[in-house]
């Protein structure tokens, strides 16, 4: 393709394969001007290093990606204010509140998540093959870790849920249908905070309604916290743990180990971490001022996207990319978790979430395999994670 030509982002919804542009790209122009879904122009960003340099640049900022009148990726599903999440808990004064909530050491919470873990494969189990992983396994597995660490009802999991697949939508134009669930949500996790049944992290947040030095929150930012953490935090570690599993589908001789050695199953993470495409687009930054990056000078005001499967599998970091090496010596420094001052930080969480479930899994379904050829999987299209709909196992 010429380095003229504008080329539509993202490539391809599909995660059981890179997408044939990344590399072509990395080599032949790692920042490289696309158009987005939205149709506005913004810098592809695909090498390790430059990727790298974008998420740690103070002058690379997510915050005003969601200022009025700036390129966008896709229309914004969220309230605006609610993009930099994290930076509005850090200036609200709830950053340590939820970091003790996120804490996989917290007590309890490793025994539940493999209890539940358990009674999830249990229950595919007595149901008998063919079922969906994803239905039964990865996204209940999720829902039930988060509705534990808020403190509110597994039973309301499924509502919170139907939410999920209009609030993480990317869409040319608004979705009237994701402000009223945003509204019915904060409705939602509003009662909480006054219900007596509350615990968890809900339950510390609705406390802090009695401390002066917390007289500044309301009501809604203290709800918004509870929606965000569910809706990112569901939609990425189900996410991951979904397409972790695709991988192992596609690397048998890598599930056989990990069957015949489950020590080795945090290593095994870390690199499907690295090889999972379950990022569908592109991180967003707005540049704040001039900024060259690599060959190209980008403007003040220029959206910049990272693209971190072009990262995972560059080469120049990670050599032999595409070979799943549990003996990588360098396998965490991908960027699926981003970097700089937006790290994500659940990453223990995260990793654990999908190590205890990969333990189970495998030690009550060792031979669970596809039900159907992996091109009759039905990729979501318009989203921003990759997700097949379903994914039917038998064993």
């Amino acid at each position: 393709m010429s380095a003229d030509t504008l080329i539509d982002f993202p490539f391809s919804w599909r995660g059981d394969r890179l997408p044939a542009e990344v590399e072509e790209l990395r080599f032949s122009s790692p920042v490289r001007r696309v158009r987005t879904i939205a149709g506005d122009e913004a810098w592809l960003v695909s090498s390790h290093a430059l990727c790298t340099q974008v998420l740690e640049d103070p002058r690379f900022s997510l915050k005003d990606t969601s200022a009025p009148g700036v390129p966008r990726q896709y229309a914004l599903t969220i309230p605006p204010e609610v993009v930099n999440n994290m930076g509005n808990i850090t200036g609200a004064g709830l950053r340590k509140a939820v970091l003790k909530a996120l804490n996989p050491k917290s007590p309890g919470l490793v025994d539940w998540m493999r209890g539940y873990a358990g009674e999830l494969v249990d229950g595919l189990v007595r149901e008998g093959a063919p079922v969906d992983l994803r239905g039964g396994f990865a996204d209940p597995y999720s829902a039930g870790m988060h509705c534990r660490i808020l403190g509110i009802p597994r039973a309301d999991a499924p509502r919170l849920m139907r939410s999920l697949d209009l609030a993480f939508m990317n869409s040319a134009c608004p979705v009237a249908g994701a402000r009223l669930n945003w509204d019915r949500d904060i409705a939602y996790m509003t009662e909480r905070l006054d219900d007596p049944v509350t615990n968890g992290l809900m339950a510390e947040l609705a406390a802090l309604r009695t401390d002066p030095d917390y007289a500044h929150l309301t009501d809604e930012m203290l709800a918004t916290v509870g929606v965000t953490m569910f809706g990112a935090g569901v939609v990425s570690t189900a996410g991951f743990l979904t397409m972790a599993l695709v991988s192992l589908l596609q690397h048998r001789e890598l599930r056989a180990e990990l069957v015949a050695d489950p020590g080795r199953i945090p290593a095994a993470v870390e690199e499907l971490l690295r090889i999972n495409l379950s990022i569908g687009d592109g991180l967003p930054r707005l540049a704040l001022e001039d900024v060259r990056l690599g060959d190209v000078q980008v403007r003040a005001g220029e959206l910049v996207l990272v693209l971190v499967e072009g990262a995972n599998f560059d080469p120049a970091a990670f050599p032999d990319p595409h070979l799943v090496d549990l003996t990588r010596p360098n396998s965490a420094a991908h960027l699926s978790f981003g970097g700089g001052r937006h790290y994500c930080p659940a990453t223990a969480l995260a990793r654990r979430h999908a190590e205890i479930a990969l333990e189970v899994l495998l030690e009550r379904m060792p031979r669970f395999r596809l039900a159907v050829p992996i091109e009759q999987l039905v990729w979501r299209t318009g989203f921003m994670k990759r997700l097949p709909e379903r994914l039917p196992v038998m064993w």
